[in-house]
């Protein structure tokens, strides 16, 4: 089971206690902003894309606010290649977490995790933990450092107060 992957892992940091998991689903960003009761924004959603090109199957996690939106332009710019979403099959494989539960602990060395800029706005944030209802409550530095990230990404749109 996903959940109890993650729980070891988070073990290491003394997080593992801290995971919460609720009798309904968090499976959307609505859903689990309802079961936490915060704001949307403040869920940071994992989304998670092929890597084309590479010669080998792998992908990239990103990590942003449950109101941001992929920007396919500043993907593509940063990334060098289109942003397509994996399918649920292909999530689950390459991730070892089902779509609802996909986060970036407990993952594969070939996963590469990206946060998105658009988490700094929030002294915390609720990052899923491998099922479908689940979450844990971490600051944006904590995140970085658990999920192993590699880098902040600005490849998101629609959170900005300008763009709004």
């Amino acid at each position: 089971m996903s959940i109890e992957k993650v729980r070891a892992y988070l073990k290491q940091y003394g997080r593992d206690g801290e995971i919460r998991e609720f009798s309904v689903s968090s499976a959307t960003v609505e859903l689990a902003a309802r079961a936490l009761q915060v704001a949307p924004a403040r869920i940071a959603k994992t989304l998670s894309f092929a890597v084309t090109g590479s010669g080998e199957e792998s992908c990239i996690l990103i990590v942003a606010a449950g109101d941001a939106r992929i920007d396919n332009a500043a993907f593509k710019a940063h990334f060098g290649g289109k942003a397509k979403m994996l399918s649920p099959d292909d999530a689950l494989r390459l991730t070892g977490h089902a779509i609802g539960g996909v986060c970036p602990f407990a993952t594969p060395p070939a996963v590469r995790i990206c946060l998105d800029c658009s988490l700094r706005r929030f002294d915390t944030v609720f990052p899923a933990c491998g099922s479908s209802n689940s979450a844990i409550e971490l600051t944006c530095d904590e995140l970085f450092k658990y999920s192993g990230a590699s880098e902040w990404v600005d490849v998101c749109r629609n959170w900005r107060p300008e763009e709004s």
